[in-house]
C-alpha cells in the first residue's frame, strides 16, 4: 500500500475539463445546488427591516418571482458571495447571475432589463 502523507488515499478527484472553472463560477454552482430553481441572487449588506449592516441575500427564478430562502440560507449565501467578491460596496445591492458567474450591480441589472444599456 502506498504511503500518503496523512496516512490516507487522497479523495477521487472530479474529471478535468477542457477549461478551469472560476472561482466566481464554481460559487454560481454551488449556490444552484443549494437553492433549486434560482437564477439570480440579490447579495447586500442591509437586511430590509434592519438598520445596522448585516449580510442578506435574495433568490429569484427565472421569471424574477422571489424564492424562499430560510435565514441561514440567506446569510450563508450572502457571505459566500461578499467573500468571493471582497473589494466591491456591499451597501449597494449586486445580482449574481447564477448561469454565467457574473456579478452586476442591481441597479445595472434594472438597466440592461429595461433597454436602456
Amino acid at each position: 500500500m502506498p504511503d500518503y502523507a496523512r496516512g490516507r488515499a487522497s479523495a477521487v478527484l472530479p474529471a478535468k475539463t477542457n477549461r478551469p472553472e472560476t472561482c466566481q463560477q464554481r460559487l454560481a454552482h454551488l449556490l444552484r445546488d443549494k437553492v433549486p430553481g434560482a437564477r439570480t441572487i440579490r447579495v447586500t449588506q442591509h437586511q430590509p427591516d434592519r438598520t445596522w449592516p448585516s449580510p442578506h441575500a435574495r433568490a429569484y427564478d427565472a421569471q424574477g418571482n422571489l424564492l424562499p430562502l430560510t435565514r441561514t440560507l440567506r446569510m450563508t449565501a450572502a457571505r459566500w458571495v461578499m467573500r468571493t467578491y471582497p473589494g466591491l460596496d456591499w451597501n449597494e445591492p449586486h445580482d449574481l447571475d447564477l448561469v454565467t458567474g457574473e456579478l452586476r450591480p442591481t441597479a445595472e441589472q434594472h438597466a440592461v432589463a429595461a433597454g436602456r444599456c
